[in-house]
């Protein structure tokens, strides 16, 4: 037996997950941390809390599973479009600016409404959007110019925690493919983007596969307990990890993740274009893309309705299911748009706002709790429609994220969806693909379709047709609301 510790590095946590080479977890661990957002627009993280969680949850697995043979080394998984400007000595001069921040918007929208902004995507791949380095650089040039001035890389935070391990400046080419920066067919940094970010190539760090490792890890590190020589696989994003460790790798295979917030995906053999802008594609390898949406309301909106409108100290949906299940699929005529913090895909609008429509004296607060769990499911199923039209049909769908602890929303997917939906034996897919990405980089399995009999589905939720009907009906105005509702947001 061989195991590895994948390591996935989120927005609020880390996680590491000790995973065999027969699909079984040995012990996990996680480790979260503060966001900063002191002003209207901001989300960062201290880059420094995020090597030291990962160092930490990486302690805490290594030392439960120290007794155990077979330790083949030790993958990483990282949350997208993160920004981080360092100084000659890699220093960090700024915090790390998340997908999350919404400052860079203004810069996005006139990049995005012109002729190069659709160059950009075409090559890159990655929608024009605040939530991409590219226009984060854009902003930083002139919100900041003397600070970008004395810049002399910029990197995100797997590569920063990269550099402090290793002391070398590395991306891999699934957190690079999300840049906008990077032309997703040469495989390599794209001149247009460069110079719409006013910056240099030598300024970004060595591109390399996701099955890149290192051994030479510097000292200070020796507290990990980990044998000598240990590989380390640079691995992924976490979207792409999530497929991987979704076993949604062949064409039809689809991933859903809702955590804090969601993404749908589907895997395809080349980077797909779509002429509406609406969809990602992102390098898992050479053969494998990852295409598809992110929404930026998921498990957040959850967090702001139980804690900030009913002042529930626990922010689960465990709290709201039992709520939710004595409303009719529908809601009774009550639909919510759930964009409480602007939207990315399919509409890409920053200014997104969110609206319940159609009250009336008959509901309750049990219909406002199922309302928002349908608005999050439409929004899904909206950027599942754009990845049908572009890459083909949704043949099943692979459920992870903590979500997946809600039948009643697991259910809800599957009705809104028509499609069946599975869910796996762990919540922590993306962690998992980074394992499994490393058991691929270090010859462990051949191929990345081998690692499917990996995942064990546990749980199957079967669509219903008379529900789907209903939900048709909601999605439309769902649609139209947000279709007629825009310039007045």
């Amino acid at each position: 037996m061989h195991y590895i510790i994948g390591i996935d590095i989120g927005t609020t946590n880390t996680k590491a997950v000790a995973f065999t080479d027969e699909g079984a977890v040995l012990d996990s661990a996680r480790t979260s941390y503060p966001i900063f957002s002191e002003i209207e627009g901001q989300h960062e993280l201290d880059p420094d809390k995020l090597l030291e969680a990962v160092v930490m949850t990486l302690g805490e697995v290594r030392k439960k599973t120290a007794s155990l043979p077979g330790l083949a080394g030790i993958s990483f998984s990282c949350a997208m479009h993160s920004l981080i400007a360092v100084d000659a000595a890699g220093r960090p001069l700024t915090r790390a600016i998340t997908w999350a921040d919404q400052r860079p918007a203004p810069y996005a929208k006139a990049l995005k409404d012109s002729a190069a902004g659709r160059r950009i995507y075409r090559q890159t791949g990655t929608p024009v959007h605040a939530m991409s380095p590219l226009c984060k650089l854009i902003w930083l040039k002139e919100a900041e110019p003397a600070l970008f001035a004395k810049a002399a890389r910029f990197i995100s935070i797997k590569e920063y925690i990269w550099w402090s391990l290793f002391g070398e400046y590395k991306v891999d080419h699934s957190i690079a493919s999300a840049t906008g920066l990077l032309d997703i067919r040469s495989f390599d940094w794209y001149s247009e983007s460069l110079e719409a970010a006013g910056i240099r190539a030598g300024q970004l760090s060595d591109l390399e596969p996701c099955t890149y490792s290192a051994t030479a890890l510097l000292p200070g590190f020796g507290s990990l307990g980990l044998p000598e020589g240990l590989p380390f696989v640079i691995g992924g994003s976490d979207g792409c990890m999530a497929n991987l460790g979704s076993s949604a790798v062949k064409p039809g295979e689809t991933a859903l993740t809702i955590g804090t917030s969601g993404a749908i995906r589907m895997t395809a053999p080349a980077p797909e274009y779509d002429v509406r802008e609406r969809i990602f594609s992102y390098i898992l390898t050479d053969r494998h893309y990852v295409c598809g949406g992110p929404t930026n309301n998921g498990g957040n909106v959850i967090q702001w309705y139980t804690k900030g409108v009913l002042g529930r100290k626990d922010g689960d949906i465990g709290s709201l299911e039992k709520e939710a299940d004595t409303v009719p699929p529908g809601c009774e005529g009550l639909v919510f748009l759930p964009y409480l913090r602007g939207e990315r895909a399919p509409v890409w609008d920053a200014n997104a706002k969110g609206v319940f429509f159609g009250l009336r004296s008959i509901h309750e607060q049990r219909h406002f709790t199922r309302a928002i769990l349908e608005g999050i499911s439409y929004s899904l199923y909206e950027i599942g429609a754009s990845l049908e039209e572009t890459l083909g049909p949704i043949q099943q769908i692979y459920a992870s994220g903590g979500f997946t602890g809600s039948k009643t929303w697991l259910q809800l997917i599957a009705d809104v969806f028509m499609k069946k939906v599975h869910v796996t034996g762990t919540a922590d897919a993306s962690a998992i693909g980074a394992a499994m990405m490393g058991f691929y980089a270090l010859g462990i399995i051949s191929d990345l379709e081998a690692t499917a009999r990996l995942v064990k589905v546990v749980e199957t939720y079967e669509p219903d047709a008379g529900r789907h009907a209903i939900y048709q009906k909601n999605f439309a105005v769902f649609t139209e609301l947000y279709i007629r509702l825009k310039e007045l947001m």
